[in-house]
């Protein structure tokens, strides 16, 4: 049975597993970005926090995606097995790159921007919403667009806890011996991954500031 067959015979099982990986994906993404963006703000204010945020943010990277589940998982009200552990373990994931461009975005305004923003009469507030924000928009997506990447690949994996997705096909083709299901489960992750990092790349340049952001600054 070739793959076509396969994912036609099994369509609703294939849909429910496609959209239980989005689902992971997509939840823990948004979670990494509302905890991630206002770390990388903060850091470029206390940059006294910088080693120890980021440091623990690479520490978690580094670990082996089954570890940090195994890690997580008899941890009472974060572990267990099923989706609450893999969204826990594919936000501290995602946190690295969002945090460290966010923060690099910011810091790679030229000063002379903030200079002009603070010259008009801008508060810190407005300086960060009204230009900071914008015009290192497009460095913090290039991080979220990392971040869905490397969630897509992580959620594969996560199948091993029972949180379902994708990998499910994976896992269950290697028991198997079956390289239909194992392709089953890896090919739509892999387009699901070059598919996010194509439109991610197509919004990051479209946000990508004229002459260093005084532009920016001139249509405030």
């Amino acid at each position: 049975m070739d793959l076509i067959e396969f994912l036609a015979r099994n369509r609703d099982e294939f849909l429910t597993l496609f959209a239980q990986h989005l689902l992971l994906v997509g939840i823990s993404t948004g979670i990494a970005i509302l905890v991630g963006v206002p770390l990388g703000v903060l850091l470029t204010r206390r940059e006294g926090l910088r080693p120890a945020v980021l440091g623990l943010a690479n520490v978690f990277q580094t670990i082996p995606s089954l570890a940090l589940f195994g890690f997580l998982i008899p941890i009472p009200f974060v572990g267990g097995v099923g989706a609450r552990t893999a969204i826990v373990a594919l936000v501290l994931y995602a946190l690295l790159p969002i945090i460290r461009n966010t923060y690099a975005g910011i810091q790679g305004i030229d000063p002379a921007v903030r200079e002009a923003g603070r010259g008009m009469g801008m508060t810190d507030r407005q300086l960060l919403f009204m230009v900071e924000i914008p015009l290192s928009f497009g460095v913090i997506l290039a991080g979220i667009r990392v971040a869905t990447v490397i969630g897509v690949g992580v959620a594969t994996i996560a199948a091993a806890i029972g949180a379902g997705g994708l990998g499910v096909f994976i896992f269950r083709g290697v028991a198997m011996v079956n390289n239909t299901l194992i392709l089953a489960g890896a090919v739509p992750a892999a387009l699901m991954a070059l598919t996010a990092d194509f439109l991610l790349g197509r919004l990051e340049r479209r946000f990508v500031p004229p002459h260093g952001g005084l532009a920016q600054l001139r249509a405030v």
